[in-house]
């Protein structure tokens, strides 16, 4: 995997492309100088880890020739008050059709998290992850 991040406007807005030349804009947060032009690298690092484990969920539920109408998910993250100041909890959301079985869809989050998802396993072991999973 190859990236390149070039600063774009200062004090801190960036372009982060990958190599088939997809962009991503990246900020920092207000309270140090940014201005809400792209996500913030702690915002990046918490929808990635939605997103890993999304993908594997939908390829588990995939394999079962289970395929969502409707798929989302909430991720609400907490960070410890320190400097640096990491992740104390992330707690993610799903939802999911109401016609899905909510064993297959748990089964399947629980697999990403504990064994498929690589972002999941590049974090610190101690940071909590939870979910819950709503039938819409």
């Amino acid at each position: 995997m190859k990236l390149e991040l070039n600063r774009i406007e200062k004090p801190y807005v960036f372009e982060l492309e990958n190599e088939s030349g997809t962009i991503c804009k990246i900020d920092s947060s207000k309270d140090i100088g940014g201005k809400n032009k792209g996500l913030t690298p702690m915002e990046l690092l918490a929808g990635a880890l939605a997103a890993c484990i999304s993908i594997d969920v939908l390829m588990i539920l995939n394999k079962q020739h289970i395929e969502p109408k409707k798929y989302e998910v909430s991720v609400d993250a907490t960070k410890k008050n320190s400097v640096p100041s990491p992740f104390e909890k992330i707690h993610l959301v799903f939802s999911i059709d109401e016609e899905i079985d909510l064993l297959k869809v748990e089964r399947a989050i629980q697999l990403s998290i504990d064994k498929y998802c690589s972002v999941k396993s590049s974090l610190n072991p101690e940071i909590k992850i939870s979910y819950g999973v709503i039938i819409l």
